[in-house]
């Protein structure tokens, strides 16, 4: 019986809006763009934070970076004359974080030398990566064909090279891939395998990898490339020597990360007298990326929620118009037996299916508007369920709030004075 009634009022509530067609639509208008902007704001910043979360993501939120820099000393001090700069991360370092740190499960050495390499007519400026064959374990990346480095390779100093989708391309294009001899300074390497590249910022940090990497066993960059770099520039000669360029540190759990990160910096720092590393945590930048994301959503559903409260103000004004319009009317349904309650839920479920049909038309504005901006402006959007739920119930409690007032207000008039009323 309860349901027949409820069917029957929200009939009577549609065809009562259906009355005034242009402004029911125009009323309406308020709850749609105010949903469909919560939908569409919360698309576009869950998709710009996951994106970047992805990005770090990718560096291995168990791994602590370590980056060989020259300090600001050896700048100056190289500028001036010839000079051999000697800075960075040593075989010591590797060995006693190695040895000395429980929560480490493994340190992947990086040894990088940039050399032109030359196939047939095509060349290509690379950046020789010797490491070791935890890399790929550390930082996975797609083996798009072939093999990653093993420990044989390492143990026979074999002239092979791992080489990115891009160096690939550029190299061998229409050429055989694997087996493929390359010539890459003054060395020759045979292609065994070619991964998926990474490169760029991940946040602050950048990628370990880059497209123009060529990996090779760090065991063979020592031997054919040495710690001592020489760089000629117009009016000096510049040797560096650097015996780790990088170490890529996997720790057994992520709760061990950044106290592990703090003791490795107190070591260096009292083994190094230059600031001559950097320590990057993609942790600490994934917990950082999460806080901005929160605060961005918080943000934009702010900014949409405010669209919202305007309907729901245009709802309520429009409501308030209706029972002035509707006072002769109210009078005689409370004149034949009408209770307050029926009054007050005829008018509550007249703005609840205004507010709901204006949310419903509001999703799929929401929905639009990010797939919009996919397509032509290439921004990442995710549309989660969440949104579109709270959007819903964001609107129907904006019906029923702003509702609430002219529902009673027309419930308490005078029948007496309803009757009357021209």
């Amino acid at each position: 019986m309860r349901r027949l009634k409820l069917v029957r009022n929200i009939g009577l509530g549609i065809e009562n809006l259906l009355l005034h067609k242009l402004r029911t639509f125009l009323t309406m208008l308020g709850v749609v763009f105010g949903v469909g902007s919560v939908v569409a704001m919360l698309s576009v910043g869950e998709g710009a934070s996951k994106e970047a979360l992805e990005q770090i993501r990718k560096v291995g939120s168990n791994n602590i970076i370590i980056s060989s820099i020259k300090s600001v000393q050896e700048v100056s001090q190289a500028t001036i004359h010839s000079h051999m700069s000697i800075y960075g991360l040593t075989y010591e370092d590797q060995f006693r974080i190695s040895e000395t740190f429980g929560h480490v499960k493994q340190v992947v050495p990086v040894k990088l030398v940039r050399k032109d390499a030359r196939l047939g007519e095509r060349n290509l400026e690379l950046r020789i990566v010797g490491t070791t064959p935890a890399w790929f374990e550390l930082l996975r990346r797609p083996v798009v064909a072939g093999r990653v480095l093993r420990a044989e390779d390492a143990r026979d100093l074999a002239g092979v090279v791992v080489l990115t989708d891009f160096g690939a391309r550029k190299l061998l294009a229409a050429e055989n891939t694997i087996g493929q001899a390359v010539r890459i300074g003054g060395n020759f390497y045979e292609i065994i395998g070619i991964v998926k590249s990474e490169g760029g910022m991940a946040g602050s940090i950048q990628m370990p990898d880059e497209e123009i990497d060529a990996y090779i066993p760090i065991e063979v960059a020592k031997e054919r490339y040495g710690d001592i770099i020489l760089r000629i520039t117009a009016g000096s000669n510049e040797r560096e020597l650097v015996e780790l360029h990088k170490m890529v540190i996997e720790v057994d759990h992520i709760d061990n990360v950044e106290s592990t990160a703090k003791g490795i910096e107190a070591m260096l720092k009292r083994f190094h007298k230059k600031d001559d590393y950097r320590i990057s945590v993609p942790l600490a930048l994934l917990q950082q990326a999460k806080a901005t994301k929160r605060t961005f959503n918080i943000v934009l559903g702010s900014i949409a929620a405010i669209s919202l409260l305007v309907g729901g103000i245009g709802i309520m004004n429009i409501m308030l118009a209706s029972v002035t319009e509707r006072t002769r009317e109210i009078g005689i349904r409370r004149a034949i037996g009408a209770k307050r309650r029926q009054i007050i839920s005829q008018f509550l479920i007249e703005t609840v299916v205004l507010s709901t049909v204006g949310g419903f038309v509001g999703i799929g504005l929401g929905l639009f508007i990010p797939w919009l901006i996919t397509k032509f402006a290439g921004m990442p959007t995710v549309v989660t369920a969440d949104s579109v739920f709270l959007s819903v119930g964001i609107s129907i409690s904006v019906g029923i709030v702003f509702g609430l007032y002219p529902a009673v207000r027309a419930a308490n008039v005078d029948p007496i004075i309803a009757l009357r009323h021209e």
